[in-house]
């Protein structure tokens, strides 16, 4: 079988032969609906547990459209248009709009990549701006003790919009819904303060009830309202197969509802090899965007089985703190221990897979050099086909394969096991 993975900004070939595959996930397949702008429309046209946006803004009132990020699949200059011309039915001004690009702990973004991000005859027209952390706006706590520190233009506006796009979270649940508010244009504080609840055994993948992490972002909401979403789940090609409107909570819940019929997907066993990527661009451009496909592809890898990541990371590791706790520890163990011991975000991510590296062997197959590669206790290669030859030589000929061509997206779940009980212990080492 020809094998081709997304790649930064390009691809990865392979052949594997059909007798070590055990499955592909790719998503389930769903009956053929509208397309893109019909399928914005239609969601804008009928919102989920409120009325319009049109009905819902006045003329005069400042609003902010809150969109993700260059690191988020979110295919806001595809969306912004439908957005923008309910705000202009509605009678408001362009120069009463800003739009703001949610960087959570993430990088300032160049002229060039807002430009990407929003088309430019959006940027020509209206205020395009990164979130700052350094100028937020302290409105309350949260009754687990989480600031909600927003950043002011967000804070002060009259209407708040959020744009966004739902797949899975290794401990909010979901992506989506209230997370462009926390952590999206939040402080580091109220960021570190909200993610170190990701010990807890409830805080994983596809849970929303009673995820403590997620239950605290949408308390916030109580305190900074959101008037309206949008939201979109994508297809492996992302594609928008699906729109959701109205409530920051009823959409998105019936959004992740949606999610599940297309990712959830089921394996007969555990693979000897996963190999895994997050599909290339922009989900690939660090390790730190890239663990969500890692993440993934543990729930399908056997004990002392091999993950190859198929990840460019272009940018490198992506975040400092991350950064220094995974060049720093002696082991992966000890990444595991020291949040424990001392939680400090960017740290949760290199405890993450500290987990998983005490479960499997990782393969990298990135732009990185080899040596910073094994720094990070994971095997570096070049390419996808280095790396296979490599894990049938220490697993055997005979290993079995599963494949994860979008795995920031796709959740394995083993047929007839209670998989929530197998995160949850993963999740308990912590």
């Amino acid at each position: 079988m020809k094998i081709k993975f997304g790649y930064g900004s390009g691809w990865q070939e392979f052949e594997i032969s059909e007798d070590n595959l055990i499955k592909e996930l790719r998503n389930n397949p769903i009956p053929k609906g509208r397309d893109e702008a019909d399928e914005i429309r239609y969601a804008l046209n009928n919102p989920i547990g409120s009325a319009r946006l049109r009905e819902i803004v006045q003329p005069g009132e400042k609003v902010v459209v809150i969109t993700s990020d260059i690191t988020r699949p979110m295919p806001s200059r595809r969306v912004l248009p439908y957005v923008l011309k309910e705000l202009a039915i509605a009678g408001v001004k362009e120069t009463d709009i800003r739009i703001v690009l949610a960087l959570g702990s993430h990088r300032h973004h160049t002229e060039e990549e807002k430009i990407y991000l929003v088309v430019e005859e959006i940027y020509q027209r209206v205020e395009v701006m990164d979130s700052d952390p350094q100028d937020c706006v302290l409105l309350g706590t949260t009754s687990r003790g989480t600031p909600v520190e927003i950043y002011r233009p967000v804070a002060e506006a009259d209407r708040r919009v959020c744009l966004g796009n739902i797949e899975y979270h290794y401990f909010a649940g979901y992506s989506g819904g209230a997370k462009a508010i926390m952590p999206g244009v939040s402080t580091r504080r109220a960021i570190q303060r909200n993610h170190q609840m990701l010990v807890q055994p409830t805080a994983r993948t596809g849970v929303l009830d009673n995820n403590p992490v997620r239950q605290d972002i949408e308390e916030a909401i109580q305190l900074i309202p959101i008037d309206f979403i949008l939201n979109v789940v994508l297809d492996d090609h992302k594609r928008i197969v699906k729109a959701v409107a109205g409530h920051y909570q009823l959409a998105h819940r019936e959004g992740c509802r949606f999610l599940d019929k297309l990712y959830k997907i089921e394996i007969p066993s555990l693979a000897d090899i996963v190999v895994t990527t997050p599909g290339g661009q922009p989900r690939d451009i660090n390790l730190y965007q890239a663990q969500k496909a890692l993440d993934n592809a543990q729930h399908a890898v056997r004990p002392g089985g091999i993950i190859i990541l198929v990840a460019a990371c272009s940018e490198g590791l992506g975040e400092k703190v991350f950064e220094r706790w995974m060049l720093n520890a002696a082991d992966p163990g000890q990444m595991v221990h020291n949040i424990q011991c001392n939680f400090e975000l960017g740290g949760h991510k290199a405890a993450a897979i500290g987990i998983i590296l005490e479960k499997c062997q990782v393969f990298l197959v990135s732009e990185m050099e080899p040596a910073f590669v094994r720094r990070l206790f994971m095997k570096p290669f070049r390419t996808v086909s280095l790396a296979l030859n490599q894990a049938f030589e220490e697993l055997g000929k005979e290993a079995r394969i599963i494949l994860m061509p979008v795995g920031g997206s796709t959740l394995p779940i083993l047929t007839g096991v209670d998989t929530n009980v197998l995160r949850r212990s993963c999740r308990d080492e912590l």
